[in-house]
């Protein structure tokens, strides 16, 4: 075949329309796929920003994009007349500003996922977000609060960095708006909430290894304390009581999320008599530690011993090779917390049922079958 159909055959195949996101909404990720470019670029094209240097095709090629897809959004909507008018879900009783209230957005990605998330899901409806960081600071967060619902939000997403049962401050039960509880949730069940799948993402992780032939699987946890790795864990053994794998304590070394700790968790599981074949970190940070520890000791990876991650944070697609791990969904999460605004409201207070999406693996080239 030759080179140029080569090339028509990838074009072809970049602006296949992929599936839409949550409830046939078109967002700025469906876009980027159809047309084989970055989101960055795509949101550099629909916003027509300034200083942004970009050939005519790929603009072109992006608009295109969006028009068969079926976007829309007041910016594009704005600048590109002649897309037809969108005729999807609205939000009712909303009246175009939605609060989002996170207690940390520096530590980690996760909160900035999150807000995208959120913000594609509320944009595509013609709704602004209003962000807040709060610290969980026991003075400033209600003040922070109020300050978002003084500007006329119709309803609050509260999210806390890290996965947990929270005990919801008293003027969280006293708002009149809709209140949204994003990667937390309460004993009382009073809010509608959504956390991570993490038990099933630790036995799916462990599960693929197992699928290879590994039954000498070690994990390095993060912080004992922290619900993520108590449940990424649990899932862990799961997999292995299924699979009549026994359970060997030499082979999980907590750990504290950190690379440093995976590459000292590395060196520890190393000298162990009986080695294991393959490794679950339970985050991409500690699997950048264990990689380099395995280099170290004359180790090549999948070959000699496999290594699964999980958080699928950006480094995961760079490292040699490419990290096996799973999505932590605060993207998909966002945008539950959205469309939850569109259901009618529970009378009462109501009891609603914790909703837990799924940790999807993404296989790439750090895992292999065992030999024999």
């Amino acid at each position: 075949m030759s080179k140029t159909t080569d090339r028509a055959s990838d074009t072809a195949r970049r602006r296949k329309a992929p599936a839409k996101g949550a409830k046939g909404r078109v967002t700025m990720i469906d876009i980027a796929r159809a047309a084989g470019c970055s989101q960055a670029t795509v949101s550099f094209v629909l916003n027509n920003s300034p200083g942004i240097k970009l050939s005519q095709q790929t603009r072109e090629r992006v608009i295109e994009a969006a028009r068969t897809l079926g976007y829309t959004a007041p910016a594009f909507e704005a600048l590109h007349p002649a897309l037809p008018a969108f005729e999807g879900p609205a939000f009712e009783g909303l009246d175009g500003v939605i609060g989002f209230a996170v207690d940390q957005l520096a530590t980690s990605p996760e909160a900035v996922v999150a807000i995208e998330g959120a913000r594609q899901a509320s944009w595509n409806a013609g709704n602004v977000l209003l962000v807040a960081q709060t610290l969980g600071d026991s003075v400033m967060e209600p003040r922070a609060i109020s300050a978002l619902t003084k500007r006329g939000i119709s309803a609050l997403i509260y999210m806390t960095i890290f996965t947990r049962e929270i005990t919801a401050p008293d003027y969280l039960y006293g708002l009149d708006i809709p209140v949204i509880l994003l990667n937390c949730y309460t004993a009382d069940y009073a809010f509608p909430a959504v956390v991570p799948s993490e038990i099933a993402g630790g036995q799916s992780s462990t599960r693929h290894l197992i699928s290879h032939g590994h039954r000498r699987i070690a994990t390095i946890t993060g912080e004992p304390w922290m619900q993520a790795a108590q449940d990424r864990l649990k899932g862990y053994r799961r997999a292995l009581a299924t699979a009549d794998i026994p359970f060997d304590p030499e082979l999980v070394v907590e750990g504290d999320w950190s690379a440093s700790a995976g590459y000292a968790a590395t060196v520890k599981l190393l000298a162990l008599r009986d080695k294991p074949t393959a490794i679950f970190c339970q985050n991409d940070r500690t699997a950048i530690g264990c990689y380099e520890a395995l280099k170290e000791a004359g180790l090549h990876i999948p070959q000699d011993i496999s290594v699964v991650g999980y958080d699928d944070e950006e480094i995961a697609r760079h490292l040699f090779p490419p990290l096996t791990t799973s999505i932590l969904p605060h993207m998909a999460m966002g945008q539950w917390a959205i469309e939850q605004l569109e259901a009618p409201a529970a009378p009462g207070r109501g009891r609603y049922p914790i909703t837990k999406l799924e940790c999807p693996l993404v296989e790439r080239e750090s895992v292999r079958a065992v030999a024999g």
